[in-house]
């Protein structure tokens, strides 16, 4: 009777540990977010195990729990579902029912997953969808792309661009009738970055008439080059997605070689050729006084040529739309960004409003004081019902 009460206060004490996770006293729900965490944390766990024995990819793992739980395109009271392919992407399209005489706006939304993961038919994202276009009685167009490890950039980028363009054209604006100078371009997290970078793109495209009015950018990931920012720092072991996730995340969107991501970890990817790109992310001078608080800035410290010889991607601005010049933001719409307090990604949003700011672009920033990286996907804690209310809300008042 005794061994076996050790064994079980053993086996309590390693549970106990596991599930522990310390989060900041500001956090609505801790309990629920601490379920997820550890769900999440034992699948990550548990990839990464069956990775370590050759079984399968990390990403091949993640690809398989969201197939799972992915939900089919179905019409209900208020919105018809249906999917189709725009030039040869997959998308999901949502459609008011109710009958209007005039054209709709549109909202053109890309999906989060670390360019490794992610459906527009996963759960949270149907369900947003259908939200923005009874809403706003507007026309949603959630478009997939194809993921890592089997594609890396600029896959991801341009699949995400020709479903865009194709959505622009007049005669596709026609058959949907939508107003095309009502239309936003909005992603979350991965999406987030690829939203910024095609909003970017279309400024140089010539071939392109249509214009977006609005970009809408929630937590976004914007930049791989430095990743020791104070956001990094504070958060490196929040729920969600800790930076060693992350870094993961970003060396797997260029390349399955784990040499890129082991130099990510150090900070010491970025080759001294290319130092001139650290001003478009130097914290020091592009965070407000309030985040930059108790953090010193330091010089970069410069990798080897080789990994940027073989993965130029991590430099290009196509990935990286942080590093774009002042000249290229000048051009930009109106944009919204949310960015969360206990995020890693959040100085990446900081320093973009910044930088559009001070080219004179017009941004809405909101700061999600209890936010962490997701707080907007997660639909069985109010933070996200709060998060995407806000997102509806200004898009309603300014699209």
């Amino acid at each position: 009777m005794g061994r076996k009460l050790l064994y079980l206060l053993i086996v309590g004490l390693f549970v106990s540990y596991y599930i522990y996770t310390p989060l900041p006293d500001n956090i609505e729900e801790p309990w629920k977010l601490t379920l997820i965490s550890t769900s999440m944390k034992a699948f990550l766990h548990l990839a990464s195990f069956a990775e370590f024995l050759g079984l399968r990819h990390f990403a091949d793992l993640m690809m398989l729990t969201v197939a799972i739980e992915e939900v089919p395109p179905t019409s209900d009271e208020n919105v018809t579902v249906t999917e189709t392919k725009f030039d040869n992407v997959p998308v999901r399209v949502y459609v008011p029912k109710r009958k209007l005489d005039a054209q709709r706006r549109a909202v053109f939304f890309i999906h989060g997953g670390g360019w490794c993961s992610g459906s527009a038919a996963l759960p949270n994202y149907d369900l947003l969808s259908r939200w923005t276009a009874e809403r706003l009685d507007a026309v949603v167009i959630s478009t997939n792309y194809r993921l890592a490890p089997k594609y890396h950039f600029p896959i991801q980028f341009e699949d995400v661009y020709n479903a865009l363009r194709w959505f622009l054209r007049k005669t596709v604006l026609e058959n949907y009738g939508v107003d095309p100078e009502r239309i936003c371009v909005s992603g979350d997290s991965a999406g987030g970055n690829l939203a910024a970078a095609v909003t970017q793109q279309l400024l140089g495209d010539p071939e392109v008439k249509t214009k977006v009015k609005i970009q809408a950018l929630i937590y976004p990931a914007l930049q791989p080059l430095d990743l020791h920012l104070p956001s990094y720092q504070e958060n490196s072991h929040m729920p969600i997605l800790s930076k060693s996730i992350m870094v993961r995340l970003w060396s797997e969107y260029f390349t399955t070689d784990r040499a890129l991501e082991k130099a990510m970890l150090s900070n010491q990817h970025v080759p001294e050729e290319s130092s001139h790109l650290f001003k478009s992310v130097n914290w020091s001078s592009l965070l407000p006084e309030r985040f930059r608080k108790g953090h010193v800035y330091t010089n970069p410290t410069y990798g080897s040529s080789e990994l940027s010889q073989k993965y130029p991607g991590f430099l290009d601005v196509r990935a990286a739309p942080l590093l774009a010049d002042d000249n290229r933001l000048r051009g930009l719409p109106l944009t919204y960004v949310l960015t969360c307090q206990y995020d890693v990604l959040r100085d990446d949003g900081l320093m973009y409003v910044t930088r559009l700011r001070n080219a004179g672009v017009q941004v809405t920033h909101n700061h999600v004081e209890d936010g962490f990286h997701g707080a907007a996907s997660f639909l069985q804690l109010k933070i996200s019902h709060r998060t995407m209310n806000q997102y509806i809300s200004w898009l309603k008042k300014n699209l």
